[in-house]
């Protein structure tokens, strides 16, 4: 079955955006991990670190994904925060085989990614 080259293009530039996002989740865990190390954190200024991380990486992969798609700019956006969700989670998975959060901490982190990536999308 042959896909038109506008889906392959579609489904590109999101794997380009969900790419940048997680870039910088990386870059934003080593710089939290350094502040750990350097500061000795309690572990309540290391959550909000981590929800911070989350926030800023799915609005910047709206963001992305908004730019380069040009219409519908805070459903790409979405989509980014629920595939970046749902890798984040298949991970944790995979690691921990359990999800180690409870389900209110699980929804919260699911909406979190979701208006990041909406909100990243609309000010595209």
């Amino acid at each position: 079955m042959k896909y038109p080259a506008q889906y392959i293009g579609r489904v590109l530039r999101i794997i380009k955006a969900l790419l940048a996002s997680y870039i910088v989740t990386v870059l934003l865990l080593f710089l939290t991990a350094a502040l750990l190390y350097r500061f000795q954190l309690d572990e309540g200024k290391v959550q909000i670190a981590i929800i911070f991380t989350y926030i800023l990486s799915c609005f910047g992969g709206g963001f992305l994904a908004g730019k380069m798609m040009g219409s519908r700019k805070f459903l790409w956006g979405m989509l980014l925060g629920l595939l970046y969700f749902a890798i984040l989670t298949l991970v944790s998975l995979a690691v921990n085989r359990e999800l180690g959060s409870s389900g209110s901490g699980l929804a919260t982190t699911f909406l979190l990614c979701m208006g990041g990536g909406m909100l990243g999308g609309m000010l595209s």
